[in-house]
């Protein structure tokens, strides 16, 4: 109960609540034609109400890593890293992306490497950290992901969306999908 009410409180912050899979919203994203029309690559582009390659100029970051969010959670990991693949690779926000679609997948050693280099780049990222908890709750290194919860908190991310899943992950030793 105390991790729900945690979880709400995180939700009802909304300027704190943390970049859910990359977005503001601690929802899981709705599907949109890039999920439900586009093939793996492309992206949905509302103004040409068409699917576009995800390195067409068409698109910006800030799209791409809402169709990454999107994809990802749809389960479209080739299609979310085909997009990850035509944005800035070094920055912590696409490390953690590779970081989650990795975990997803089931290879761990390669999401800590990109959850671990995320955080190298950006100690504050918070999202990441939460992620790299999660994974650890799902090997059962609890300890592993109770140094990341402290971490996430140190770092003015208690009342966030990152806090509060990392918070339900520890109680049920489940992780979210977004």
């Amino acid at each position: 109960m105390r991790s729900l009410m945690v979880f709400l409180g995180g939700l009802a912050l909304s300027a704190q609540v943390a970049f859910a899979a990359g977005s503001e919203d601690a929802e899981p994203p709705a599907p949109t034609p890039t999920t439900t029309v586009c093939p793996d690559g492309e992206v949905w582009v509302e103004d040409a109400k068409a699917c576009v390659k995800a390195e067409s100029e068409a698109l910006n970051d800030d799209q791409r890593y809402r169709a990454v969010r999107e994809l990802a959670y749809a389960g479209r990991y080739v299609s979310a890293r085909l997009v990850l693949d035509r944005m800035p690779a070094a920055s912590d926000a696409a490390l953690t992306y590779r970081g989650f679609i990795a975990r997803k997948q089931g290879d761990w050693p390669q999401a800590l490497v990109f959850y671990r280099r995320a955080i190298g780049i950006n100690p504050d990222n918070i999202l990441a950290r939460s992620y790299l908890g999660q994974g650890h709750v799902q090997r059962r290194e609890i300890a592993s992901a109770q140094e990341q919860l402290v971490e996430i908190r140190a770092r003015n991310g208690s009342g966030t969306w990152a806090e509060a899943a990392l918070v339900e992950a520890l109680e049920t030793g489940e992780s979210f999908g977004y």
